[in-house]
């Protein structure tokens, strides 16, 4: 065993040396991963990159100096990662999450974990029965928008919360699901749901708590793919509150919004802009000062992905480190695939789904 980490039986705590990561899957996704890891490069290096296609490999290896392999299993035979990233097609993360679990090595996994509800909970269950920690990745959580609104709810500044609406209105053209043959698929990618709105839908269980049941509706009205391109919700919190749930990719001719709004006994925020990067109305009963520091919160994106991966990866760091807890491990994951398998089992029978799933 390497001196430097000590076995706590759960995780193994790094200590006096960086933590090193490998990620495989070097599409559009792996260069948010590539700038987190760079931000900390104080405290973490990246060691490997794996792909199948030679192309974005070679790009990956180059531009992080990195071990190239062109299949999973050569990286596992020789890398010395602490922790592997995931951000390949999201029907591949179980069987890879459980290969490399039993391989020891703690996981890293991009939205969704699963398209799949039982093979959410076979992840959960492999990285425990290995004792190595499940991460998966929901960066907007880090948003600093997301964070005030988090934190106004959290002090129960809205009181009751009566309503919730999120949109997401975003194009998809069709030259996009047709760079790979998995894209838009129903194994290996998912819809608008599943895929586009994964994070905003990770947001309704997150800031306003356990949600009793849903309805959906999904139609694929303009891509020519498996899965829905639009889909619209239906939904009833245990609090009592209820919400909308609005998606499309078909918004012309650009991504249009990524908003939430929340109606409460003594507040009414929306954050909207393009995704969740303006907060547009504030408006509580009690005034406080920190309402001042709404404007700050504000930022211009040019991507969907804000700017949450670096501060994702300084919760994983000091946790790999013993310094914290996980802000969202493998079971944090599952909230947010129940409440998408909810949606697509509504969509499909066309009734009402109560949660929790069973097991």
């Amino acid at each position: 065993m390497n001196n430097n980490i000590i076995d706590t039986g759960i995780t193994k705590v790094i200590k006096d040396r960086k933590v090193r990561f490998a990620l495989v899957g070097c599409g559009r996704i792996s260069a948010n991963h590539f700038g987190a890891i760079k931000a900390h490069s104080e405290n973490c290096e990246i060691v490997d990159v794996c792909d199948t296609n030679p192309v974005a490999l070679n790009n990956a290896a180059k531009e992080t100096g990195a071990r190239g392999h062109n299949n999973l299993n050569d990286l596992l035979k020789s890398t010395n990662a602490d922790c592997i990233i995931l951000a390949t097609p999201s029907g591949q993360h179980p069987q890879q999450t459980i290969q490399i679990a039993q391989s020891g090595i703690h996981v890293m996994t991009e939205k969704p974990m699963a398209t799949r509800w039982s093979d959410g909970i076979a992840m959960v269950e492999a990285c425990d029965k290995a004792g190595v920690s499940l991460f998966v990745v929901k960066q907007n959580r880090r948003n600093a928008t997301l964070q005030l609104l988090k934190q106004a709810i959290e002090k129960k500044r809205f009181g009751k919360i009566y309503s919730v609406a999120i949109n997401v209105f975003w194009t998809r053209p069709q030259d996009y699901y047709d760079q790979a043959k998995w894209r838009g698929t129903w194994e290996f990618d998912g819809g608008a749901f599943m895929n586009q709105a994964s994070h905003y839908i990770d947001l309704l269980d997150w800031l306003i708590g356990p949600v009793e049941s849903v309805m959906s509706f999904t139609g694929t009205l303009a891509r020519d793919i498996e899965v829905e391109d639009s889909g619209v919700a239906a939904l009833r919190w245990r609090s009592g509150a209820m919400g909308t749930l609005n998606v499309s990719m078909l918004a012309y001719p650009k991504n249009f919004e990524g908003s939430i709004t929340i109606l409460g006994e003594n507040g009414t925020v929306r954050i909207g802009g393009m995704a969740v990067n303006k907060i547009e109305h504030w408006e509580f009963a009690d005034q406080r000062a920190e309402d001042e520091e709404i404007k700050n919160a504000n930022y211009e994106t040019t991507s969907v992905y804000g700017f949450g991966h670096p501060l994702y990866y300084d919760n994983v760091i000091k946790t790999l480190q013993g310094k914290a807890a996980p802000e969202t491990d493998g079971r944090e994951g599952l909230k947010s695939l129940e409440l998408l398998i909810a949606l697509y089992l509504s969509a499909r029978d066309g009734k009402r789904i109560s949660l929790p799933l069973e097991y």
